[in-house]
Formats: structure tokens, C-alpha cells, sequence
């Protein structure tokens, strides 16, 4: 993936740079009579506010993550590369400043709206954003660095629960039996698509394991492990069942408006679904 966004990075950079040139080079002007009164200053021009390049898909949550993030750190929306398989909602800043810089100003930029904090994940980390002050999780926050001064802020909308309504029961699901989708784990679990029905589940500062779709032995440190309950795929989601979180090292405790699920000393509330 370092190979594809320094590759987009190179191409957004030198689309800007020949856009410039060619704004430069303008035809030789023709003279002018001179005026017989000397024209009044113009007025300057108010300057225009910063926005996100939105569309009718892009969440207000997202939207408004990425202009005050946009505003505190003056970078440059760009294209969000491919390899990254966000959503369509998603908002992507180039900037010119290390990712540790970063951090504290994303944060700050976001206020009560931002949930916890940041989770690492190698050159990766991410924090989630609140829909409002005290609402459920909307969006997050994803910071890839480029290099030692230039980093990629990535702002999408969480994926939303729509499972939970959908008629048809994903095979290998148990009737009745609370499951969550992977991207309800995000900010305590990291989940990692490795296809073919196969995930990696990475709880910070333990052992990863990988599970496969309908089958409950899953692997951690070249041993197996027996999970209560085999997860499964709807063929984008990966459908986690609850009762297997505590292999994970995570705890589930009930609330008001689902479930707790804390792993260490990060928690997520999420609303779990039973098919």
C-alpha cells in the first residue's frame, strides 16, 4: 500500500504543479488606451472558506470532520487512492508534516466529537469520530505516514449497521446468537480482510489471530485455538460472533443502547445483531 500512495502522492503533486505552470502562461496582453479617469481600487475579493470535496453520498459527519480537521492542519484534499478500499463517503488530505505532528492537531481540531484515542497500528493509526457531542460513533480518522514529513489523513463514515434489517441470513450464522460486524470493532480490535474468507484479529499488545468463515478452529502463534461459535461472511463483512470476543481477551458487558465491548484499556459501544 506505501508503494500506491506515494505513487498517488507523486501524481496529485505533479497535476498541481502543471495546472500552476499552465496558469502561468498566459498570451502576450495588448496594449491599452489609457483610461481618461483612473479607475477605484477594486474591492478585495472575502476570501472563501475552506471545504471538503463532497458530494450527495458524503456524510455530514465526514463533512464536517474534514473541514475543521482541513483548517487546522492546511493541507490538500486529494483523491483517495484505491488500495485503501474505503468507502465512497470517504475524504482523503495530503500533508506536509510527520505523522506524530499530526496527531495532537487532528484530535484537538475534532474536540468532544473525537472517542477515545488514537490506536497504532505500524505506520497506521485511527480514531474514531462521534456523530455529536454525546452520539454514537459516525466516522473515523485514518493516519498513514508517507514519509518522514508527509503524511495521509484518511476521514470515512463508519459502515453502517444495515445488517441487522437484511432478510437474508448469511450462511454458518446460528439463529437467535448476538454477532458484530468486524468494522464494529474498530478503535479496540484491528481487523484485516486476508480474502478468501479469512481475517486477522489484532488486539493491541496481544497475539493476532486469523479466523476463516465457518469454521470455529482459528489460529494464534502457529497453535490453534477453539472459538465457541465459527465466525462467517456475508462475503464483504466478516460477521463475528459475540460469544467469541473472549478468546480476543475482550470483555461484554451490556448497555443502554446494545453492548460494551472494551479490549484492554480501549472500549467500543456497538448494537449487535441476531439474525
Amino acid at each position: 500500500m506505501g508503494m500506491s500512495l506515494r505513487t498517488h502522492k507523486l501524481l496529485s503533486t505533479a497535476l498541481f504543479v502543471s495546472v500552476s505552470l499552465g496558469a502561468a502562461q498566459t498570451a502576450p496582453a495588448q496594449p491599452a488606451p489609457a483610461p481618461a479617469v483612473a479607475p477605484k481600487p477594486a474591492t478585495p475579493a472575502t476570501p472563501a472558506k475552506p471545504t471538503a470535496p463532497t458530494s450527495a453520498a458524503t456524510s455530514k459527519v465526514v463533512s464536517a470532520a474534514a473541514i475543521s480537521v482541513n483548517q487546522a492542519l492546511k493541507g490538500q484534499f486529494v483523491s483517495c487512492p484505491a488500495a485503501l478500499k474505503v468507502t465512497h463517503e470517504a475524504v482523503c488530505l495530503y500533508v506536509k508534516s510527520p505523522a506524530a505532528s499530526v496527531r495532537p492537531v487532528i484530535k484537538n481540531s475534532l474536540g468532544n466529537l473525537a472517542l477515545g484515542d488514537w490506536k497504532m497500528s505500524g505506520q497506521a493509526s485511527s480514531l474514531l469520530v462521534r456523530e455529536s457531542a454525546t452520539g454514537d460513533v459516525g466516522g473515523y480518522v485514518l493516519l498513514t505516514s508517507l514519509g518522514a514529513n508527509e503524511s495521509l489523513v484518511v476521514l470515512d463514515a463508519a459502515k453502517a449497521k444495515a445488517m441487522a434489517a437484511k432478510p437474508v441470513t448469511p450462511a454458518g450464522v446460528v439463529k437467535g446468537q448476538p454477532y458484530v460486524l468486524g468494522s464494529d470493532l474498530a478503535g479496540v480490535v484491528n481487523v484485516l480482510d486476508l480474502g478468501g474468507g479469512k481475517y486477522r484479529l489484532n488486539v493491541a499488545g496481544q497475539t493476532a489471530i486469523t479466523v476463516t468463515a465457518g469454521i470455529k478452529t482459528a489460529q494464534r502463534a502457529g497453535g490453534n485455538i477453539e472459538l465457541p461459535m465459527a465466525p462467517a461472511t456475508d462475503g464483504k463483512n466478516l460477521i463475528f460472533p459475540v460469544s467469541a470476543l473472549r478468546s480476543l481477551g475482550c470483555t461484554v458487558t451490556d448497555a443502554a443502547n446494545g453492548m460494551t465491548i472494551a479490549c484492554g484499556s480501549d472500549s467500543v459501544g456497538v448494537r449487535p445483531i441476531v439474525f
